[in-house]
């Protein structure tokens, strides 16, 4: 009895690949190999060599930090210390003030902290300076605690360094190594090797991506060029050298060239700058010559590469094991049980997608419902709308993902030949109920 194909949705299992035979394999050869090789001449044109050169602007990220260490904290009269928090914005830009009625009694002669700080890194290495902390600001410090401090060289001596933020150092790399430890143990060999291919992703983003923009390169052809780089390194060194990872680079290559192509119509249609951040803004001050829509489009397709792998690895997958439940089932067949698995996986997928954008987004959601404007007005700011293009032309990629890697996937196993896959070396075996299947 053949299995139902609801029964493999979602199904991420993708064990020892069928062989297929050598002319299906000559005809996948014959589409990748020049992929593969314009990916890495497009590598090779556009490597950046390195971040280029700028004055720095001393606001924002762009200012010089050391590490440092809150030696006491102490509390004295916020009048006594000079009515206000020596804390910088993070931002760079101006200091908020509370709303009337909150936090004033800090500023007007209540209690602050001061709090000494020595410097642990750098030339000033061992100097100390004080800290004062209104009780009413967001972040508060405690003694012991590692933090991370501005240097201003062109402020007076006492007010050269402030602290900025706090040393996330040790929970973040402690918890970066229970994910590895996690990823290992579950997935073994397979883990091993999505943490590998996880670090050549964020080598390629930090070597290649980020500095190729800065140097002025076109934001989507880097995007392109990077994000077919990771997608070809990840889904081979995870999923193996087989025909089924081949039609999955297939889908997700067809799917990629759709969003950029929307998201090129639409981010234009819509008169999206893509400057609508404090970083932004900071970026086009220090390197006017970059395209800050084109940035906005190379963010859409990197950021819709990871969810379209996993997409495209699971129909492949689902289709090929449909075929092997059932050697009989034409293309047609297999296409359309694939694409019954697919329905399910679109739903949660892009449900995923637009939960996780309107969840970095919800301050700024929040700020639009206290000042109770229309959800037209929402929609039509360039902040929110910025929201929307990313998600729509992000959610129709992934939803065109899934027929087309799915004809791929039935076009291709279907193609195959038994003969020809003895041939290379697949025996028949004979099941206990006079089934022949494929090693």
């Amino acid at each position: 009895m053949t299995p139902s194909p609801d029964a493999h949705a979602h199904t991420h299992s993708h064990g020892p690949a069928v062989p297929v035979s050598r002319h299906l394999r000559k005809v996948i050869a014959a589409v990748l190999i020049p992929f593969a090789a314009a990916v890495v001449a497009g590598l090779v044109v556009l490597w950046p060599g390195g971040v280029p050169d700028h004055k720095p602007s001393g606001v924002g990220f762009d200012r010089k930090t050391e590490s440092g260490r809150v030696l006491t904290v102490t509390t004295v009269s916020c009048a006594a210390a000079g009515g206000g928090s020596q804390q910088p914005p993070a931002s760079g830009g101006p200091e908020q003030q509370p709303p009337p009625g909150q936090g004033g009694a800090g500023r007007d002669g209540g209690s602050c902290k001061k709090a000494t700080v020595e410097i642990t890194s750098g030339k000033d290495k061992g100097r100390k300076f004080d800290e004062i902390v209104q009780p009413d600001a967001p972040r508060q410090l405690d003694a012991g605690q590692g933090v991370v401090v501005a240097y201003a060289p062109d402020a007076p001596r006492e007010l050269q360094y402030s602290v900025t933020d706090a040393d996330r150092t040790v929970p973040m790399a402690l918890l970066a190594g229970i994910f590895a430890i996690a990823v290992v143990a579950v997935g073994r060999l397979r883990g091993l090797f999505a943490l590998i291919a996880l670090a050549v992703s964020f080598a390629v983003l930090s070597l290649f991506i980020l500095p190729a923009i800065l140097q002025g390169s076109n934001p989507l052809v880097v995007a392109v060029v990077g994000s077919s780089a990771i997608m070809l390194i990840a889904l081979y060194m995870c999923h193996g050298v087989s025909a089924r990872t081949s039609v999955a680079v297939l889908g997700t290559l067809i799917s990629l060239l759709l969003i950029g192509l929307l998201g090129s119509l639409f981010i234009g249609w819509a008169r999206l700058t893509g400057n609508t951040s404090d970083e932004t803004g900071l970026i086009h001050g220090l390197f006017p010559g970059i395209d800050l829509s084109g940035l906005l489009l190379a963010g859409v397709v990197i950021g819709s590469l990871g969810v379209l792998d996993d997409v495209t690895v699971t129909q492949t997958s689902a289709v090929w094991e449909l075929k092997q439940a059932d050697p009989s089932m034409s293309a047609r067949r297999l296409y359309r049980a694939g694409l019954r698995i697919g329905r399910d996986h679109i739903a949660s997928v892009v449900n995923t997608l637009v939960l996780a954008y309107a969840g970095a987004a919800l301050p700024l959601l929040l700020l639009f419902s206290v000042a109770q404007s229309s959800v037209g007005t929402v929609a039509n700011s360039e902040i929110v709308a910025e929201e929307i293009v990313r998600t729509l032309v992000g959610s129709i990629g992934l939803v065109a993902s899934v027929p087309v890697t799915t004809v791929l996937a039935a076009l291709v196993v279907s193609a195959d030949r038994p003969a020809a896959a003895e041939a290379d070396g697949a025996v028949p075996e004979r099941t206990g109920r006079g089934r022949r299947r494929k090693r």
